[in-house]
């Protein structure tokens, strides 16, 4: 396999563990993914892995079986990869479902990734994550208060 195919496969890894850990409520975890990033939603730019957490804990409701309930389906991924600088940057959709006892499933909201990556100790690692939604639904059983998913 070459070096490309492995950054872009390394970089799809990343894109999907952020979403199974906030369907997991594992807001600690994301902290740990983006611990040297930048977030940025509809909240501002939040910077570090500790205020990514606590800004996460903040926003989104976790029900009683310790999750927010939700499925954040990322599609339409395009990753470009600069070996030589050690960088990428990727392109994605979202679309986050939800479901809960009395709340059929549904859309939620919808919007758009652009993240950016480096290469640091031979490991690639988010920089920024900049969440732009474009499509709300309700998302009152979702989050506390307006921000990106």
């Amino acid at each position: 396999m070459s070096a490309s195919v492995s950054s872009h496969r390394a970089i799809e890894r990343l894109i999907a563990r952020y979403a199974e850990l906030v369907d997991d409520g594992d807001f600690a975890g994301i902290g740990e993914l983006l611990a040297d990033a930048r977030f940025l939603g509809s909240g501002g730019a939040v910077t570090g892995g500790e205020a990514i957490e606590r800004m996460l804990r903040d926003t989104v409701i976790v029900h009683a079986d310790g999750t927010p309930r939700t499925h954040h389906a990322v599609s339409n991924m395009s990753v470009d990869v600069d070996e030589q600088a050690g960088t990428a940057a990727a392109r994605s959709y979202v679309t986050v479902l939800q479901a809960l006892p009395g709340l059929p499933l549904q859309p939620v909201a919808a919007g758009r990734y652009h993240d950016r990556f480096a290469r640091r100790g031979g490991r690639w690692c988010f920089v920024e994550r900049r969440v732009e939604i474009r499509l709300v639904g309700d998302v009152s059983h979702h989050l506390r208060r307006t921000s990106g998913p």
